[in-house]
């Protein structure tokens, strides 16, 4: 009988005080429970579909700049359908020649050129 006195004692002191007593009713418990359940428990909670809505905007992200590099590599191939357009490419990328030819390659080596001071 102590532990049922000692129970309904703290009852008492616990209604006491109002924002504890609000805290204590059933329905505000299962609230609080369900949203930390859904917070941060679930197989489905807040924070993984924050990070899958972040992998779905940088996804739509490549999706555009694969896009754009698509349309210009279909220009670059139109452009090298054509005999002349070819042999310049071919020339400037893989430093290719016909015979008997020479090629010089010249680099600048822009640190080494200083400016002159006025």
């Amino acid at each position: 009988m102590k532990l049922q006195e000692y129970l309904k004692q703290l009852k008492d002191k616990v209604r006491g005080i109002p924002v504890v007593s609000v805290f204590l009713n059933k329905y505000v418990l299962i609230i609080l429970i369900f949203i930390i359940w859904m917070f941060f428990l679930d197989t489905n909670s807040w924070f993984i579909h924050r990070e899958l809505d972040q992998e779905i905007k940088e996804l739509k992200n490549n999706k555009e700049y694969y896009k754009k590099e698509i349309t210009k590599d279909q220009e670059n191939i139109q452009k090298l359908k054509d005999s002349s357009e070819l042999e310049k490419f071919a020339r400037e990328e893989y430093f290719m020649k016909r015979e008997n030819e020479e090629i010089y390659i010249i680099e600048y080596d822009n640190h080494t050129q200083q400016k002159p001071n006025p």
